[in-house]
């Protein structure tokens, strides 16, 4: 829980600072493009990640990469990171970022639960019909759920579409016993 708090803290902050300098898309891209480089090259990872190495010399190794290739207001986040021990979480907090982003913007977060993996076209069709019904606009994240049988379950605030056959034998089943 603590560990969520810190990711919140340094997203939070360096949505403050994204702001203040007009570069939140730019400062973003960036960051994503960072966490798929330190994904891509676990020897990077684990550089950063050591404990018994300095902070002068990760930053030195950092700005020989990324020097002139990302803004500084994220090259200085980066160093704040690693002088505060906290550069581990650097993927955590992108995503944190990417959240606090993406709710300034107006943007919901859900769930389509389905029977299988959902196609990008048809997942995107979801995001859309469902942004429509309920008059915001929505991301989803897509589920597998077997006892759906078919169709689609979407969540979002609170809120449940069941468009699943699931439900339409459940509501069948009780028609059945009333009558």
């Amino acid at each position: 829980m603590a560990e969520l708090a810190v990711d919140l803290t340094y997203g939070t902050a360096l949505m403050e600072a994204a702001d203040e300098v007009g570069k939140q898309q730019e400062i973003l891209d960036e960051g994503q493009q960072i966490v798929e480089i330190l994904n891509a090259e676990p020897d990077l990872k684990a550089f950063i990640d050591f404990p018994a190495i300095s902070a002068d010399e990760k930053k030195q190794v950092l700005s020989e990469i990324f020097e002139g290739k990302i803004c500084q207001e994220l090259m200085n986040f980066m160093f704040v990171l690693i002088d505060k021990r906290r550069a581990g979480r650097f993927e955590r907090i992108i995503k944190v970022y990417k959240d606090l982003l993406e709710r300034e913007e107006g943007v919901s977060y859900g769930v389509v639960y389905s029977v299988e993996k959902l196609s990008e076209d048809r997942l995107a069709e979801l995001e859309e019909q469902t942004s429509r019904l309920l008059q915001m606009k929505v991301k989803l994240e897509n589920e597998i759920d077997p006892k759906l049988i078919a169709g689609v379950k979407i969540l979002v605030e609170g809120k449940i579409i069941d468009a699943s056959y699931r439900k339409r034998f459940d509501k069948m089943a009780s028609q059945l016993k009333i009558s």
